[in-house]
């Protein structure tokens, strides 16, 4: 077995103390496995703060991407991982690299409603919430058209507002968050939307 190919296994198995001795032999710490998955991104999609942290120590990328174009901090936006978006933040989180929908780690957080998350990157300075991905869609509108229009959406739409984004930018049809919202009867978002319209 490789030394590449063992210290893959190891963050797979969740072998802290392999991994470890692996590195400190000189082992790259953004080694890549087939489909271009570096060990950090293994170790976030395994939700594994310890090697997360271990990993980042040793200088791991936290926005190095692999052919579906996740990067850890894409990839725990997307999942609602909370602690691991902080940590990501705190060790180099780029904002100019995006998904394969040509989207920041928010806008998933949005459609999902993973509160936590929204919440932490929306307070991020320099945080682009009002980015517009492949589809033609904000966070805010992803919300909306994606959400259910649940007390979880209700809140996510809250917090982007609050954060000061851009309520008026339509989809690539023209139609609003606004409009969408009511069309749709979620009366709780299409209310704090109005009420941001009449605020502007």
């Amino acid at each position: 077995m490789s030394r590449q190919t063992s210290i893959i296994e190891a963050v797979k198995n969740n072998q802290p103390a392999v991994v470890e001795a692996a590195l400190k032999k000189g082992a790259d710490v953004n080694t890549k496995d087939g489909n271009g998955k570096s060990l950090l991104l293994i170790a976030t999609q395994a939700n594994n703060l310890e090697m997360a942290r271990l990993l980042v120590a040793y200088g791991a990328d936290v926005n190095q991407q692999d052919d579906r174009k996740d990067s850890p901090f894409l990839y725990a936006g997307a999942s609602g991982y909370a602690a691991l978006i902080n940590l990501f933040l705190a060790n180099g989180a780029r904002f100019d690299i995006f998904n394969r929908y040509n989207g920041t780690a928010l806008i998933p957080a949005c459609e999902k409603g993973h509160l936590e998350v929204v919440r932490i990157l929306t307070s991020t300075k320099g945080f682009p919430i009002d980015h517009v991905n492949r589809l033609g869609w904000t966070a805010l509108m992803e919300a909306v058209v994606l959400g259910n229009g649940s007390e979880k959406y209700v809140a996510v739409v809250k917090i982007l507002v609050d954060a000061g984004c851009n309520i008026h930018i339509p989809d690539s049809e023209g139609v609003t968050a606004l409009q969408h919202a009511r069309s749709r009867g979620y009366a709780a978002i299409a209310g704090i939307l109005e009420k941001a319209v009449k605020a502007d």
